[in-house]
């Protein structure tokens, strides 16, 4: 018998090992190297290894790092919200309000159609429609809403989060809606027969229910949003920025350990916040 328990342990392990194998060479070993370069010096024409604190030292003390980092969580958590809202919205109606399977598949596919192109082409289309003589501007004037061009809908933080909602907005229904899919519509029935109102049966039934799609889509928004440096950029017209587009200026510069250091701390920021959020709801079950 312990001899069968030993032949079942080890078959475990020599069947992960080549997921192990993979994840330690692209995810862990990749890690440890940028965790290790943070601690090295840069000079203006070389890279010196050595254990210094001087990069951790000079992003601590820069108001810019906490600017950058007040911008990252504020677009992290506007766009949380606005996902948030949409993502619940169109997974309820998919749900409960459509009963036909095939419909559901159908509508569902529907929503996917925007990722059958790249993210910088759906991103950038919001340009020509934003900009001072784009189509918005130009219907709004036609229409006697204003009389000359709003300046705030292209490059600006309006213009950002617009397009971090129109690129991430699945992310939340997808997760939600799978998890919506498998409530008991017999509790719905029940609390319906019960005497309870529409909001009733949403606030006290579908949406405790619904938590873990809900933290699945948070976690996938806000590392996405927290991470993205491209659409700032554009989006902004390189007025805002984000902890990823600080992290791209010094790998531009070639300032490696420098980048590397802000990746640590964005890298520690995100875990913290996704510890955080895994306090709140066991998403184990949904996986």
């Amino acid at each position: 018998m312990e001899r069968l328990l030993k032949n079942k342990a080890l078959s475990g392990w020599l069947m992960v090992s080549p997921l192990a194998a993979i994840l330690m060479f692209f995810l862990v070993l990749p890690i440890v190297m940028i965790v290790i370069v943070s601690f090295w010096r840069a000079t203006e024409f070389s890279i010196i290894p050595d254990f210094d604190l001087e990069n951790y030292q000079y992003l601590f003390g820069s108001a810019v790092t906490y600017k950058v980092f007040f911008n990252t969580f504020k677009y992290a958590a506007i766009t949380w919200a606005l996902t948030l809202g949409i993502g619940f919205t169109v997974a309820y109606f998919l749900a409960f309000h459509i009963r036909s399977q095939t419909w559901q598949i159908a509508l569902f596919l529907l929503c996917t159609i925007p990722f059958w192109t790249s993210n910088i082409i759906r991103m950038i289309s919001w340009i020509p429609f934003l900009g001072r003589n784009g189509i918005a501007n130009s219907a709004l004037i036609s229409w006697g809403v204003i009389d000359e061009p709003l300046e705030w809908l292209l490059f600006s933080d309006f213009a950002v989060i617009l397009a971090f909602v129109h690129l991430y907005t699945l992310f939340m229904v997808v997760p939600i809606f799978n998890t919506m899919m498998r409530i008991d519509k017999s509790l719905v029935e029940a609390a319906r027969d019960a005497g309870a109102s529409g909001a009733q049966i949403l606030w006290n039934v579908i949406i405790p229910l619904t938590k873990p799609g809900i933290m699945i889509g948070t976690i996938f928004v806000v590392t996405l949003v927290m991470g993205d440096f491209i659409t700032v950029r554009f989006m902004s017209g390189s007025q805002s920025a984000n902890v990823g587009r600080l992290i791209s200026n010094d790998i531009a510069l070639l300032a490696y350990p420098s980048a590397s250091a802000t990746a640590v701390v964005l890298l520690a920021t995100v875990l913290i916040v996704i510890a955080t959020l895994l306090r709140f709801v066991d998403i184990r079950k949904e996986l």
